[in-house]
């Protein structure tokens, strides 16, 4: 199997999330275990929601994927974001990165494997919905019991060099601010504006970001190495303060009635991501006691999440990605988040390594190079590999 076309003709299979439908490519992976004599099972939530996975029961491995993309606007794209064009030493596409370029590398690496006469060491999973949260996708298999714990890799585009074994935790919140409506004239000697009180709401959580939190000593080495990975990709300076402090993002504010009355009502969609140290409970404790008065509705919430270095699945990945490049592996711990945290709370021992662009990952001209999905194929079949033995 070619891994730049497999990844080529699932790039141009439309699965953006929304609508989130991955009908069809789940079909095509399908195909593909069939050719290559694998049984699997689909769930489907009758929405197009499909996910795919096979369960030769008691294997110590599984690899993991996730078959939906962000959405992609045709506009500002120098080819159709779903051509899955291969040129330039690049197959360039929504998903390419993130992560269909993964994908196409487990189905090879196993393709290998089998080749080689190796019995499967490991399941196959591919999930419809880690864009939006899980909920029809990872954490349906795992309520219905359909996966069962073990080590896993999940191929999520990361440094060449370095698995990640642990990211930050996650608050995801809707709030509100009630204010005291008043002609607009009078304001702010009358009046007590919602919008002024998500304002000062957020200076406060800004507050929050200049905070430094204190790390396990056992921890320190790897976020100072996740750090310098960091600043070499992104070119951020002091990137260690992205892993020892909060950070933040309001994605969507509104408030207001009209633009001579004192707002009534204003909500803000918050974003923020936790450091190791950092007790998210006493940060929503905090956060509901600022004198803004906010209505907290939590959407999402879990601690920061680690694989412990010393775990098998660690060792491993690192030592095949130096058979394959011929230089030093660590491991880092991540910025953000992915299916990875449901995994690791019931008892996987999660990592993620894969191909990709991470400066490309949910932009325009999104791509995957070619030599990197080739040695994602070579250093997954030598891990499948090692189980086997």
């Amino acid at each position: 199997m070619d891994v730049s076309r497999v990844c080529s003709e699932l790039v141009a299979i439309k699965s953006e999330n929304p609508p989130g439908s991955t009908k069809e490519v789940t079909e095509y992976i399908g195909n593909t275990l069939e050719g290559l004599g694998l049984s699997f099972q689909i769930t489907d939530d009758g929405f197009g929601r499909a996910n795919i996975f096979t369960d030769y029961k008691n294997k110590p491995l599984m690899f993991m994927g996730h078959l939906d993309v962000v959405p992609a606007i045709g506009e500002g794209w120098d080819n159709d974001p779903f051509s899955g064009e291969i040129s330039d030493g690049y197959v360039h596409g929504r998903g390419s990165t993130d992560m269909k370029g993964g994908c196409a590398a487990i189905l090879c690496a196993l393709s290998e494997t089998l080749n080689k006469g190796f019995t499967p060491s490991c399941n196959l999973c591919f999930v419809c919905d880690e864009e939006s949260g899980g909920n029809a996708g990872v954490n349906y298999l795992l309520d219905k019991r359909l996966i069962r714990p073990c080590d896993c890799i999940i191929a999520e585009p990361t440094p060449c060099m370095n698995p990640a074994i642990g990211q930050k935790g996650l608050f995801r919140a809707e709030i509100s601010f009630t204010g005291e409506p008043g002609h607009g004239s009078l304001y702010p000697a009358f009046g007590v504006s919602a919008i002024m009180k998500s304002f000062e709401f957020l200076n406060f959580i800004k507050e929050l970001h200049q905070k430094d939190y204190m790390n396990e000593t056992s921890l320190e080495e790897i976020i100072n190495n996740s750090s310098d990975v960091l600043s070499e990709i992104y070119g951020i300076p002091d990137s260690g303060e992205i892993l020892r402090k909060i950070t933040y993002n309001p994605g969507k504010i509104c408030g207001g009635e009209e633009m001579n009355i004192v707002a009534q009502r204003c909500f803000l969609s918050l974003e923020m991501r936790i450091p190791w140290g950092c007790r998210i409970n006493e940060l929503k404790e905090e956060l509901s006691k600022h004198n803004s008065s906010p209505n907290i509705n939590t959407i999402e919430m879990c601690d920061p999440n680690l694989t412990c270095p010393s775990e098998k699945i660690v060792a491993i990945a690192c030592k095949e990605i130096e058979r394959v490049y011929r230089k030093k592996s660590c491991p880092i711990v991540q910025w953000a988040a992915s299916d990875a945290r449901y995994l690791r709370e019931k008892g996987f021992n999660a990592i993620e390594y894969g191909p990709g662009d991470l400066t490309t990952m949910h932009g325009k001209n999104e791509k995957v190079s070619v030599e990197n999905l080739k040695k994602s194929v070579e250093i997954y079949a030598g891990i499948m590999s090692e189980y086997c033995t």
